[in-house]
């Protein structure tokens, strides 16, 4: 147990969620809906590639501020032709735009949440935007304290301002709230700034050929293999 502890904040793409299951699920049963025979693995994988550049551009101010969703329809509408989308109206395009609303947690997650929330103030710190990070705590039953992200500070992580905005609104002392990440880079960051750290391992994350964060790559204050364990450390 580590002592001093007031609050955990939580990556949530790939940590909380398993987004890569979850959107190949939702739109595999969207498609058939309308007579689609996209490849959804190769899609999602190429759909997630676009994330990263298109917060870069944002960090760089190579575009104006743009909200997570913002991002991905501007990579939606550039692939949705090499995937048989072009087809597809408005609405549904808006509707394929809002699969990352519709995340769901690893199986470990709710209970161990659960457990932490008795002890601690949980808290998202993820790049998501509010809303889409709302709706997948209202589907996926995730008991979050408060919602913190990118949109509320008008920056994207690895920026300062967002571990050191998430360390202040928690009314907290960088060393009194630990990141949790299944990203080595994220704990990398949020240590700089003070905070503790725990790693959750993900080994599917990007599924079967995931060649990234398969173990910590750092003695973090905690290395766990799911929430559970993580719990089990923090005393909760």
């Amino acid at each position: 147990m580590i002592p001093g502890i007031k609050a955990l904040t939580f990556d949530t793409f790939g940590t909380v969620v398993d987004w890569r299951s979850s959107i190949i699920n939702d739109l595999s049963a969207f498609g058939r809906t309308r007579g689609l025979s996209t490849d959804w693995t190769a899609f999602v994988d190429e759909w997630k590639n676009a994330y990263k550049p298109g917060m870069d551009k944002v960090r760089k101010g190579e575009w104006p501020w743009t909200t997570i969703d913002g991002i991905y329809r501007k990579a939606l509408d550039e692939i949705a032709p090499r995937y048989g989308l072009a087809k597809l109206d408005e609405a549904s395009l808006h509707h394929v735009n809002r699969v990352w609303h519709r995340l769901l947690p690893w199986p470990d997650v709710v209970p161990g949440l659960a457990r932490l929330k008795k002890k601690f103030l949980i808290s998202t710190l993820s790049n998501g935007d509010v809303d889409m990070l709302a709706n997948m705590a209202k589907l996926g039953g995730l008991p979050w304290d408060v919602i913190l992200c990118g949109q509320v500070f008008r920056h994207f992580k690895p920026d300062p301002e967002i571990y050191l905005g998430a360390i202040e609104m928690l009314g907290c002392k960088p060393h009194e709230v630990m990141m949790v990440a299944a990203h080595n880079d994220d704990l990398k960051h949020a240590r700089s700034h003070g905070m503790r750290t725990g790693f959750v391992l993900r080994p599917t994350e990007y599924g079967p050929a995931q060649k990234t964060n398969l173990e910590a790559s750092e003695q973090w204050d905690v290395i766990a293999n799911n929430f559970g364990e993580l719990a089990d450390a923090l005393g909760a």
